[in-house]
């Protein structure tokens, strides 16, 4: 079971020697026990964490406060839980029989993955993407149809929609990451409706919706209206990335009753009580929320302008990370950075010369540029197609 939502010290461990990150490593938490060593506290302090996609500013004082209160349950089983599957359900429109809450999104990935696709079935999905799912279809003897990314870096619902159709009898779910982790790149609400209206009906599919909190593109919008309309669809939400909750391991899944029912069995059920009191006090923080997601798109322009204007291309993003054209190898670029104290996403084949680096804090952006200018030489106009 994931016990870790988005490469959590992925990056960092690599440069550290304590992992060796490979095309096909995605989870520090999926590394064999001898190998999860963590760093001292001084020497992770000392890092300037982009490789995870965090929010680092850290929870609100009504957050902590909410977690802390929390504490005088420690002791108990059973306790109250804040009602925090009552309030996603209330958020969402939906009955709490359409919630599932689990330890962090990675949960559903793959409580979604061993649900769907026993009996050897297949998930589809794109590449590069979240990973996640694609591995776990692995350890459970099972495989995924990869479709490449288009040349704007975009998913083809078109060519998703033929080989759902073409391999419907093989297939167990589609899997659809938006806004696409490590591209940042999201898929209209009409390319949505698209897909859902062009697979075969039955068919079940996962929308990752782990960084729909920083979207800003009036084409873009949630698939949870889906779910209200009785479609198969399964929606992933995190508490990791806007809530700054990744190390409390909370997130949860919205889908058909129906299908809560058959995924239920295969979940944990093991959230703890902290993480259950942040969360409900998390859902609150609109207006929190709402600066974290202004000062991020704030950075994540300043950042990408100064990388633009030292001769690098990035990709137009809509999440708090980016992925920038080195025209390098980027496991050797990993270490580079780590010598420098900055940690920066791990390779994502086949797009292994794109660097994803994820939004820190101003003073971690400033490092990030810094040691991008040593390690990158500028390019000229007539150097920067090369």
């Amino acid at each position: 079971m994931t016990v870790s939502r988005r490469n959590f010290l992925g990056g960092v461990a690599a440069g550290l020697g304590y992992l060796k990150v490979g095309s096909e490593v995605d989870l520090f938490a999926q590394a064999p026990a001898a190998a999860r060593m963590r760093p001292a506290m001084d020497e992770y302090d000392s890092i300037a964490h982009l490789s995870s996609n965090e929010n680092c500013w850290g929870p609100p004082e009504t957050v902590l406060k909410a977690m802390n209160q929390s504490f005088k349950y420690a002791m108990r089983y059973g306790y109250p839980g804040g009602d925090v599957v009552g309030e996603v359900a209330k958020l969402h429109g939906v009955k709490q029989e359409n919630i599932l809450l689990t330890a962090g999104s990675g949960e559903v990935l793959d409580v979604v993955g061993t649900t769907f696709l026993m009996g050897g079935k297949k998930v589809l999905g794109v590449e590069p993407s979240y990973s996640s799912v694609y591995q776990h279809a692995t350890t459970i003897k099972s495989s995924a149809i990869k479709l490449p990314l288009g040349k704007d870096y975009r998913q083809s619902i078109p060519a998703i929609i033929k080989a759902a159709n073409d391999h419907a009898a093989e297939l167990g779910l589609v899997y659809l990451c938006n806004p696409n982790n490590p591209t940042g790149v999201i898929v209209t609400k009409e390319e949505v409706k698209q897909l859902l209206d062009g697979i075969p009906k039955d068919m079940p599919v996962l929308i990752d919706e782990a960084y729909h909190h920083f979207v800003d593109d009036a084409k873009y919008a949630t698939s949870v209206p889906y779910v209200i309309e009785g479609r198969p669809v399964i929606i992933a939400r995190t508490f990791s990335k806007i809530a700054a909750l990744a190390a409390m391991r909370i997130g949860y899944a919205v889908a058909p009753a129906e299908l809560i029912q058959k995924m239920r069995p295969y979940s944990m059920g093991s959230v703890n009580v902290a993480a259950r009191f942040g969360a409900v006090a998390a859902l609150k923080d609109t207006a929190g929320q709402a600066e974290i997601k202004k000062r991020t798109i704030a950075l994540r322009k300043k950042t990408t302008a100064e990388l633009e204007a030292h001769g690098y291309e990035t990709i137009p993003s809509e999440t708090n990370f980016f992925m920038v054209a080195i025209g390098r190898e980027i496991q050797p670029v990993i270490q580079e950075f780590m010598q420098k104290k900055v940690a920066v996403g791990r390779p994502f084949p086949p797009m292994t010369k794109h660097m994803r680096v994820s939004i820190g804090t101003e003073d971690e952006m400033a490092r990030f540029v810094t040691a991008f200018k040593e390690i990158f030489p500028a390019k000229t106009r007539t150097t920067a197609g090369v």
